[in-house]
């Protein structure tokens, strides 16, 4: 073995002695004592520098093998006898971790973003956070995600979820109007539009806002809140796309969120209501509960859809950005009126020079309308919360009356009339006796309301000249033609005798001038 060259075997003792060891650090070094240099040997070496500058190359010398045999044995005797000195302890294992929170902006000097914790956090199992690279709420090797189910009823009754749809009893004679993807048999049809979704194979889809608009809903809420039966689906950006660039979807919805139903459960939910032309229990699913609920075979399910023979069936009354979305601007009340009155509100039309009198006519048609519904709701009369009484309008009260005194002498007429009238005849005895009257009220049947109205001794009724047509003036009656002239002046005659025959109270209405006893009331007569 050459001089200068260790065996392998006492380099790998000398190895693992030193891996057993445990590396000091600096702070617990000794600086060891520099001896001075000899004068030497430092001329020796600089002898040596001299040999090597002048390329000189003295042979070696090469030792004998028995001396290199030799002195391995007593290398290797040296490294097997014990240690006076016991090995030092292992320092305590150190647990590090990262600082909680979002390290500052502007680092003091020294900052470590490492902190030293204790053996029994380090050991302390990592509580679930805010999702790894697996997605929110679990890690690798985590627990599965459970599993779907909806809650299908008011009683707390479970369905599991399988191929986008509740798992429900299934209907033998239900099953073979439609097929698992959701395909009609028998030349049915959709009233709404149905689609397939990119990863989800052949099964049909509709956009849950058609099939909820097509059956009375005004939007998908209510829809999937009232038929807990349906599952609703999120689409994700890469089905959005794709349905975006079949024109399923307008590119204006690339940022909404979009749900869709199977059109399998949709069908299965209402049966004939979806279908183009339905009829009860031919075109329901569940033939029985419909059977149940008194539905009639062969009636129509839904009688003001509009069917046109020799037409295709317009399927896009129910997309919003075709139209059916005008539902949320419509005028009309969610909830009725309870005094019955219709609600008016003003359209905003920009009138101009072509549509003005277009505009004028609908505003008083409108307006005359309104004041008509107004006029037959009050005929009913009008509940007055003060004096607990129904209160009619004016025109519908009698406002000109006369009162008739039955005379004792007159027993016989009143026997004669009593045969054509309701009243019976009134006795000698009762007429001597008792004041009996009756009192007229008529009103003024072909004549206008005006007419029945006398309110000439009325001081605050200012427009009582001009009531009847006696109020018309002798200058337009010369303007009309003979033929109404004539007409004129017969309602005229006609008015001026109804009104003659009621004459004034104190003639008609047995009313009298009170009687003032001197002796009774001391004050003079003239005052």
């Amino acid at each position: 073995m050459p001089a200068g060259r260790r065996s392998g075997r006492a380099a790998a003792k000398r190895a693992a002695a030193a891996l057993e060891s445990t590396p000091r650090g600096f702070a617990d070094v000794e600086d060891e004592a520099m001896p001075d240099a000899d004068a030497t040997e430092m001329s020796e070496i600089a002898n040596r520098d001299d040999e090597k500058d002048e390329d000189h190359e003295e042979p070696q010398e090469e030792p004998e093998d028995d001396d290199n045999e030799e002195a391995v044995p007593e290398e290797e005797a040296k490294e097997e006898e014990p240690s006076d000195k016991e090995p030092t302890p292992p320092p305590p294992p150190v647990f590090r971790r990262k600082r909680l929170g979002r390290p500052p902006k502007n680092k003091p000097p020294g900052w470590d973003n490492m902190i030293e914790i204790t053996e029994e956090e380090a050991n302390m199992p990592r509580r679930r956070g805010r999702g790894g690279w697996r997605g929110r709420g679990g890690r690798k090797g985590g627990a599965p995600p459970p599993k779907a189910e909806q809650v299908i009823d008011a009683e707390g009754t479970i369905a599991e979820i399988a191929n986008d749809e509740c798992v429900l009893a299934e209907d033998p004679e239900g099953e073979t109007k439609v097929d698992k993807l959701g395909n009609l048999q028998g030349d049915r049809d959709y009233r709404c539009r149905t689609f397939t979704v990119l990863g989800r194979g052949n099964r049909l889809y509709m956009l849950s806002t058609e099939p909820a608009r097509c059956v009375g809903f005004r939007d998908s809420y209510l829809f999937f809140t009232k038929h807990r039966k349906l599952y609703k689906i999120i689409v994700d950006d890469d089905e959005k796309r794709d349905m975006i660039e079949r024109d399923i979807i307008p590119h204006s919805y690339k940022g909404r969120s979009i749900g869709i139903v199977t059109a399998r459960s949709v069908f299965r939910e209402f049966g004939a209501r979806i279908i183009v032309g339905g009829k009860r229990v031919i075109d329901d699913y569940d033939v029985a509960g419909a059977k149940a609920n008194g539905a009639v075979e062969g009636e129509l399910a839904d009688p003001n859809d509009r069917i046109i023979p020799g037409e295709p069936y317009n399927k896009n009354q129910y997309v919003a950005w075709h139209g059916a979305s005008a539902v949320y601007h419509t005028n009309v009340p969610s909830v009725p009126d309870p005094t019955g009155k219709p609600e008016y509100r003003k359209r905003r039309v920009n009138v101009n020079d072509t549509n003005w009198m277009l505009e004028h006519a609908r505003e008083a048609s409108t307006f005359n309308a309104g004041i008509n519904a107004i006029r037959k709701l009050n005929n009913t009369g009008v509940y007055d919360i003060h004096t607990n009484v129904m209160q009619y309008p004016a025109y519908m009260q009698p406002t000109l009356a006369r009162i008739e005194q039955i005379s004792p002498d007159e027993e016989e007429a009143t026997a004669a009339a009593a045969a054509s009238s309701r009243f019976p005849a009134v006795p000698y005895k009762v007429a001597r006796n008792f004041l009996v009257a009756d009192m007229y009220m008529d009103s003024p049947v072909g004549l206008q309301a005006a007419a029945g109205r006398d309110r000439s001794s009325d001081p605050a009724a200012f427009l009582s000249a001009y009531d009847g047509l006696g109020a018309v003036s002798d200058e337009i009656k010369s303007l009309l033609p003979p033929e109404c002239r004539v007409a004129f002046d017969g309602a005229m005659e006609k008015e001026a005798a109804w009104k003659k025959q009621w004459g004034t109270e104190t003639e008609q209405g047995a009313r009298r001038m009170p009687i003032i006893d001197k002796a009774i009331v001391p004050y003079s007569m003239a005052s």
